[in-house]
């Protein structure tokens, strides 16, 4: 049987120290459904946006009004917590950096004032440019081609400051793997909440008493128990899955021939969050 050991991938570098970092977390998982119907209807009508573009404008408004979720910590003999005013939300994207897939975050700044049209771009942007040339990824770039002891020491002295996080982490982060057949997933993204989404797909739900079918979005939050207790990041979980169900976009109900089927939505999914069709491994695809 032939074994090829090889040196730990370079581009993959910032993704090992983050997870490095993020063992200090004290992560707890909570999990809930949320109705797409009213979403589903905006995009049927022609004024639709992508998932993550939804979850992202809903809980930066949410968390505005949440500003003990909406913060950081800093451990040492006299721990200390940063409460941020600007809601900047890391989103993580699978990309193709010198040949080899990886995964690379940004941060939205200022989403709690950002409308709709204006996070699509914003998502947009990162999901069609090269992350090789890009000069959003060029510290990135750099922390690739520092020396191997030199690398974890610069990414750490970067991510740990309090006041510079928002910026550099994000105050909650959006993963999203549901332009693949998930249902769900727990992820920590190195921020108190941290926000995980499935497909959309059509499931059984009962109004009204009477069982019926409906679009549904599988939303997980990961939080940080050093930060929040449970009550408040259920707090945040509630009223993440109210504002989305609200959302309708005042949308009119559209013909059943109008409106797309669980199938279709699911087979534009990869479009829909800010990425490309699934194809041969190699391919930028959003995560």
């Amino acid at each position: 049987m032939g074994i090829r050991i090889e040196a730990f991938p370079r581009e993959r570098r910032h993704t090992l120290y983050f997870l490095d970092q993020a063992r200090a977390f004290a992560p707890v998982f909570l999990d809930t459904e949320v109705d797409w119907s009213g979403i589903r209807r905006r995009r049927a009508s022609g004024r639709g946006f992508s998932t993550v573009t939804h979850v992202l404008h809903a809980a930066a408004r949410v968390l505005a009004e949440h500003l003990e979720a909406n913060s950081a910590i800093a451990r040492g003999l006299r721990p200390k917590v940063a409460r941020y005013d600007s809601v900047n939300g890391k989103l993580t994207f699978d990309k193709v950096l010198n040949g080899r897939r990886v995964v690379l975050s940004t941060v939205l700044e200022g989403l709690q004032t950002a409308s709709l049209e204006e996070i699509q771009e914003r998502v947009e942007h990162f999901r069609d440019g090269d992350p090789a040339v890009m000069p959003e990824f060029a510290r990135v770039r750099a922390l690739h081609g520092l020396p191997r002891l030199a690398a974890p020491v610069a990414y750490r002295a970067v991510s740990r400051s309090l006041r510079r996080r928002p910026q550099t982490m994000g105050t909650f982060a959006v993963t999203s793997l549901g332009h693949r057949p998930v249902d769900g997933f727990h992820s920590v993204g190195g921020t108190t909440i941290t926000l995980g989404l499935g497909r959309v797909t059509d499931r059984p739900v009962v109004r009204g008493g009477r069982v019926e079918v409906a679009p549904v979005l599988r939303l997980n939050l990961a939080f940080d128990h050093r930060v929040i207790d449970g009550a408040e990041a259920a707090d945040v979980l509630a009223e993440i899955k109210e504002r989305l169900e609200a959302d309708d976009g005042g949308a009119a109900e559209p013909t059943a021939a109008a409106e797309p089927t669980a199938a279709e939505e699911s087979a534009g999914e990869g479009r829909a969050n800010g990425t490309r069709p699934a194809e041969p491994r190699g391919t930028e695809e959003h995560r």
